[in-house]
């Protein structure tokens, strides 16, 4: 038998996005047997699974699936069976990841109405009265839901989610097929006393080298799908955060309170990562003092963090490196291409082969030389400066965590850039014609600044009461237009510098983020203009791409 009316609806064709599929007439066909299937199968998650992820890439298909499955509960002699509710838990399953068309949709909400007043109080009952609250929520999902959720959706019960905030801490929230980030946001402000704050907060994806904002729109359970989906590729941990975003106002964070943990956790991530500019003595006490905070006083016998977690990395590459630099020999590339010269005579043949062989070879033992040499003086720096922030830490007896937290964070605070977010931008033109390498862009409470990398001073700021308009101009270029200059960066953070631009706007004209929802938001394209602003007036949220940061 074949679905209804396949062979008058839809087309034909090859390849769907890839993914191996036949014409849709073909899919169908698979896809009723799929539902034959269903009744008898032992383990019903992965054919409900492959049912939905067909219909969510052929979206002609949705609809006949839909008219199906009324087809299969309706008028059943046996309706209390576990074969019948096999059919109830698909179509439960179905309404929370896409929608029918809306004629499919009126015959449907019709027939779950006629089912629960045919069979009060049964599990039936249940099940239409389940899939009709999920139709009035339901948007088309990015992600099939993962075998958990269909789990979950199966016994109309919730799934639970586990979200980290800065420190060893976690909630435990429940989360239906239908929660967005927004909603979890505001769950974890009520449980952790943070309806209040000046600063809003926002959830991230995060593993321990990438960190990526969440859509304040998105649905947590595709990104739970997407997180499940990045571990079992990449066979890294991934978790969801709920960190600080928009830092309004840090001075009046009480001492006491949760969100001053948040700011000194956050600050120390960007001082280990090298965003926080400061000399190396003030680097080795913040070290220091960050011992303190997770150890207590000195001891010989404490299980130390390494060095990595304490102290920013690049700068002990940096000082090794800047030490070889002068007596350090001739580089591979030198001596491959010096080989490589020797050969030119030699245009063909055993011999230009022989040299160049014996070329390389002679590259490639320099180069393992010289990879001992650095990892050995590598070594070396990191001891000694381990040793210093050690010495530095023995001189911290009867300092408690706040005492800790309150010289970690009086140090930060010098740095007049406290409390910006930087993104790395590859280059920078403005109208005045300068152009600098590596720069961060700063995105602040009150302005946008550029840095040279590892200085303190800004080379310039533009608050912004002076920026016009701000935006995306193509595929890797971010524009502001202050005044009667424009500036161009290059970058690969663009969704997350618009979108944090978009969120300290919408934070300035809804003071303490009351009012409208601060969404980070993405969409399919960044193709956007750019957002022209008026004295009164800040930009709407846009949809854009996020990035890894």
């Amino acid at each position: 038998m074949v679905c209804r009316n396949a062979g008058l609806m839809f087309h034909l064709f090859a390849d769907h996005s890839g993914k191996g599929y036949g014409s849709v007439r073909e899919e169908a066909v698979k896809l009723f047997n799929c539902l034959q299937q269903l009744e008898s199968s032992r383990e019903p998650v992965p054919i409900i699974q492959g049912v939905l992820q067909t219909c969510l890439d052929l979206r002609p298909l949705r609809d006949e699936v839909y008219c199906q499955l009324v087809k299969q509960t309706s008028y059943t002699p046996a309706p209390y069976t576990a074969a019948h509710l096999r059919y109830w838990q698909l179509l439960t399953c179905m309404s929370c990841t896409f929608l029918p068309g809306p004629n499919v949709l009126k015959y449907l909400r019709f027939h779950l109405k006629r089912i629960q007043s045919q069979n009060p109080e049964s599990e039936m009952d249940n099940y239409a009265s389940f899939i009709n609250e999920a139709l009035d929520k339901t948007k088309c999902r990015e992600c099939v839901p993962c075998w958990e959720e269909i789990q979950t959706l199966m016994n109309r019960q919730k799934m639970l989610c586990t979200v980290h905030y800065p420190g060893p801490g976690s909630c435990q929230l429940y989360i239906s097929s239908h929660t967005t980030a927004n909603e979890v946001v505001r769950r974890m402000q009520e449980k952790l006393g943070l309806q209040d704050s000046n600063n809003t907060f926002a959830l991230y994806k995060q593993s321990s080298v990438w960190e990526q904002p969440v859509a304040g729109s998105a649905l947590i359970a595709d990104v739970l799908t997407s997180l499940a989906s990045k571990e079992s590729e990449a066979k890294s941990q991934w978790k969801l955060c709920f960190k600080l975003y928009c830092l309004m106002d840090t001075d009046s964070i009480s001492v006491d309170s949760i969100e001053y943990l948040f700011l000194f956790e956050q600050c120390h991530e960007m001082v280990v990562r090298g965003q926080l500019p400061g000399c190396e003595e003030d680097l080795q006490t913040l070290a220091a003092l960050r011992l303190q905070f997770l150890m207590g006083d000195f001891s010989t016998h404490a299980p130390c963090p390494p060095l990595e977690e304490l102290f920013p990395n690049h700068m002990l590459e940096a000082r090794v490196l800047v030490s070889l630099s002068s007596a350090q020999a001739l580089s591979p590339c030198q001596v491959a291409a010096q080989g490589c010269h020797s050969t030119q005579r030699f245009t063909s043949g055993l011999l230009a082969g022989a040299l160049w062989s014996h070329a390389a070879t002679a590259a490639h033992k320099q180069k393992l030389k010289q990879d001992i040499h650095l990892r050995s003086r590598l070594k070396e720096e990191a001891a000694a400066v381990m040793g210093v922030i050690l010495e530095r830490w023995r001189g911290l007896v009867g300092y408690g965590c706040r005492d800790s937290i309150a010289a970690y964070l009086a140090i930060a605070r010098q740095w007049s850039g406290f409390g910006c977010t930087l993104y790395e931008v590859d280059f920078y033109i403005s109208s005045t014609g300068s152009f600098s390498q590596k720069l961060w862009l700063g995105v602040a409470a009150t302005s946008v600044s550029l840095y040279r990398q590892g200085e303190a001073e800004a080379l310039e700021s533009f608050p912004y009461g002076q920026i016009c308009s701000y935006g995306v101009s193509d595929s890797n270029t971010f524009r502001i237009t202050a005044g009667d200059r424009d500036l161009l960066f290059e970058t690969t953070k663009l969704a997350e510098i618009m979108q944090l631009m978009n969120a300290y706007f919408s934070a300035i004209r809804c003071p303490q983020g009351k009012g409208e929802d601060v969404d980070i938001t993405k969409a399919e394209s960044t193709e956007v203009g750019l957002k022209h602003l008026a004295s009164t007036l800040t930009p709407t949220l846009l949809e854009l791409p996020s990035h890894p940061v």
